[in-house]
């Protein structure tokens, strides 16, 4: 079966093709086509790449005015007419894509209808960042694969294992049972995964693991594993809660935002564009959002990126240990996300104090490791492992067990 994975970002668009049969390994297999389309701004040029197995990359960066049309660049690129397709259209049988918020659906994998697409529209004011994306990725999907089968894999279903006490906010009854406000969580797809390549890469029975999974990229959220299920999580209700991130503020004192609208200093749709936009390691450092030109700056000598490397790493290290208190205990922790796998002084700084929970890290090894490794130092009982989120080929599992369930292919 042939599977088209999307995974949509908050200024990008990845795509990968792959064939599964029989019983799919975990470990990832290669795709047959992978590409990916990101803009800085739009209207603005978007860059398009991709490439099919065996041939040489192709890119290009045509003008877009939104996001519809960035990610119609990018099938008509590699699907479209004349594009040297080496896959006939109609051999693609599914698609799969990753949603961020799915409002009331949030926690179970489901195919793709009118009515959860509009479930998902509705959903935007929760997931601004990413869920346009997602319905611009079907769109596009309709419009150049027809009317096949499309699923929607909701980044909370993982967390729907949650406790009362770990989702329940202390609001009123009302806010709660009448508007389903509790703690969802997100990065489900990455989290379930890593953990379980970390279980792999451990040898040991991933039901009988405690594990801190650290998704860090430009969205940041931890969470904390066991038994296979995910007992607690950083992020909320929305993508907005929970530690420093790249331009989102993670979790703010409420009233100071009370207090911002009360004054009129600012409206509510200003307060969401600048915790979702100019917060973060942007907001702190006045510089950028990726962690790559903070840490070269704070090595320059400037001082707020310094400031927001610092703040940054002390919630993220206060976040650890919380989970590793809701596990009561502590078997692995892992690194996966953009920083998570790429970044070295995060990591360090990540463990920095935590050899009073058994974490020991090998700083050389941390400083050259790439995914999938374990950088503790030798000897030490718990690994602290850099994994690869490999979302895509986890989805498309995930999709190809679905319709083996429920369809009966």
């Amino acid at each position: 079966m042939k599977i088209l994975a999307c995974d949509p970002g908050s200024s990008s668009y990845k795509a990968s093709l792959f064939e599964l049969y029989g019983q799919p390994p975990l470990t990832p297999q290669s795709p047959l086509w992978s590409g990916d389309v990101s803009w800085s701004k739009l209207p603005g040029d978007a860059h398009v790449r991709g490439r099919w197995a065996a041939r040489t990359a192709d890119d290009f960066s045509p003008h877009v005015d939104d996001r519809d049309e960035a990610v119609r660049a990018l099938f008509a690129r590699f699907f479209g007419a004349g594009a040297g397709n080496p896959q006939p259209l109609h051999a693609i049988e599914i698609a799969v894509h990753r949603v961020v918020h799915g409002g009331t659906l949030s926690c179970k994998s489901t195919l793709l209808t009118p009515d959860v697409k509009a479930e998902i529209r509705a959903a935007i004011p929760l997931a601004p960042e990413h869920n346009p994306t997602t319905l611009a990725g079907i769109a596009a999907v309709e419009q150049h694969f027809g009317a096949i089968e499309q699923v929607a894999i909701f980044d909370s279903a993982f967390h729907a294992t949650l406790p009362p006490a770990a989702f329940t906010y202390a609001t009123p009854l009302r806010w709660r049972e009448v508007w389903g406000m509790r703690r969802l969580g997100f990065h489900g797809i990455s989290h379930q995964y890593c953990a379980q390549r970390c279980a792999q890469l451990m040898q040991a029975d991933f039901s009988a693991l405690k594990i801190v999974s650290c998704h860090l990229g430009n969205g940041s959220s931890l969470a904390a594993i066991a038994g296979g299920r995910s007992l607690d999580t950083t992020m909320g209700w929305t993508p907005l809660e929970g530690v420093v991130m790249g331009d989102r503020s993670g979790s703010v004192d409420p009233g100071i935002l009370l207090y911002l609208l009360d004054s009129g200093r600012m409206s509510a749709s200003e307060l969401r564009r600048v915790l979702n936009e100019e917060s973060g390691l942007l907001g702190i450092s006045g510089l950028s959002r990726d962690m790559r030109d903070i840490v070269e700056a704070f090595a320059s000598g400037h001082p707020r990126a310094k400031l927001a490397f610092d703040v940054y790493s002390h919630r993220l290290r206060a976040a650890i240990g919380a989970m590793i208190a809701s596990l009561g205990g502590l078997d692995a922790l892992l690194f996966t996300g953009g920083v998570g796998e790429n970044v070295a002084q995060v990591r360090a700084a990540a463990c920095e104090g935590l050899e009073v929970f058994g974490l020991h890290l090998d700083r050389e090894a941390n400083k050259f490791a790439t995914p999938d490794a374990n950088v503790a130092e030798s000897g030490q009982r718990i690994p602290i492992c850099v994994i690869r989120s490999e979302e895509r080929w986890a989805m498309a599992r995930e999709c190809y067990h679905l319709l083996n369930e429920t369809l009966k292919v």
